[in-house]
């Protein structure tokens, strides 16, 4: 798939090169990546699409052929519902959001049950968790609840919506700092899952997620990360105690977090 994004790869294709009978070839990916090969390719071809943006002049028409869409007008609308924002806007804010919406309206009845936990990394330490619900298994488009952590550590969901989620999170690792190359160095991003979780009414289910680097079976990232340097700020002007500070830390806690 990385080799060809702009082909109109089938999953004939793939299965033939997997050696594999199609219907075989699509239960195995299932099972090994949590969604079907044609997600795994869409959600690739939307994250490529974001590394152009940032790392090319190329204009957006352009990018959409080079990523395997014919038409820019389909490519521009898939690439805002997943990621949150237009191309062009993605491009102006270097690939950061300064929040993550929440669906509403859609997601069925609030009842009295929370999703709680911890999140942890296994490596380094996570400056900015993003934690959120969704009906798939790829990060994608706006989460059912979510919540921000400063840091990570203990995390609490609140009136989620009765039904079948995944509890995505992702994170990037603290800002090296120090030298100049350092300052260079893009922050590695680290990621978990679970589920498929089911919520029922007026329950309570507790949740611990282990954020790990991403790997090549992980589903790509597609929404936006969060702009770590204006938390890091947050939570400096929290600690000299200015008066501006709690609405800065509350502007990155979109659900209640613990």
């Amino acid at each position: 798939m990385r080799e060809n994004l702009g082909e109109q790869l089938t999953v004939d294709d793939m299965a033939r090169s997997a050696m594999f009978s199609k219907f075989h070839f699509t239960r195995l990916f299932q099972r090994v990546t949590g969604v079907s090969p044609g997600r795994f390719l869409s959600a690739l071809r939307l994250q490529r699409a974001k590394e152009l943006l940032l790392s090319t002049d190329l204009n957006v028409a352009d990018i959409s052929l080079t990523v395997g869409y014919n038409s820019v007008g389909t490519f521009s609308s898939r690439f805002t519902r997943s990621v949150g924002m237009p191309p062009t806007t993605y491009r102006r804010r270097a690939g950061y959001a300064a929040h993550i919406a929440v669906e509403h309206g859609r997601t069925g009845s609030s009842a009295d049950s929370r999703v709680f936990g911890k999140v942890l990394p296994t490596v380094g330490a996570a400056e900015l968790v993003f934690i959120g619900l969704f009906r798939e298994r790829i990060p994608e488009g706006r989460p059912a609840r979510c919540a921000v952590l400063l840091e990570a550590g203990s995390f609490q969901l609140d009136r989620v919506p009765s039904g079948t989620w995944y509890l995505l999170a992702q994170a990037v690792t603290e800002d090296p700092g120090g030298t100049e190359e350092d300052c260079d160095r893009e922050p590695e991003v680290l990621v978990a899952t679970h589920g498929p979780l089911t919520i029922r009414p007026d329950t309570a289910t507790e949740v611990d997620l282990m954020l790990a680097p991403v790997s090549d079976l992980d589903p790509p990232v597609l929404l936006a990360l969060l702009e770590a340097r204006k938390a890091a700020l947050a939570r400096a002007m929290s600690v000299e105690g200015l008066d501006a500070a709690p609405e800065r830390v509350r502007a990155y806690q979109p659900g209640r977090a613990a």
